[in-house]
């Protein structure tokens, strides 16, 4: 089965992601972008880089992308993560805003 086509941003970002590249990673976003993990919101990348430091980029993840939804500018992948944090199946959302992400959500898969 061949892996699923994901648009840009998202591709460059989770390539970023399973590289461990933090600049990639926060690059990605837009300057006022968000991430919501599971109902905590983090704005603006400071706050991103901070929740990443322990729970993202930090604890060594990698997302193993199973499935891709794109509806407009909204890209939906659900797949496998696994960090030193957290590991399962989980939903990752994406708004886009031009080349960059406006907000990322996160939620069990």
């Amino acid at each position: 089965m061949a892996a699923p086509t994901i648009p840009e941003p998202v591709a460059s970002f989770i390539a970023a992601v399973n590289d461990h590249d933090e600049q990639a990673f926060l690059d990605a976003f837009a300057p006022d972008g968000a991430v919501d993990d599971w109902g905590r919101d983090f704005i603006g990348r400071g706050q991103i880089k901070t929740w990443s430091d322990k729970e993202f980029i930090g604890s060594r993840g990698t997302l193993a992308v199973e499935e891709v939804d794109v509806a407009g500018r909204t890209v939906t992948v659900i797949g496998d993560w696994r960090s030193n944090h957290a590991n399962g199946r989980s939903k990752f959302v994406f708004d886009i805003d031009g080349d960059k992400l406006a907000k990322m959500t996160i939620r069990e898969g």
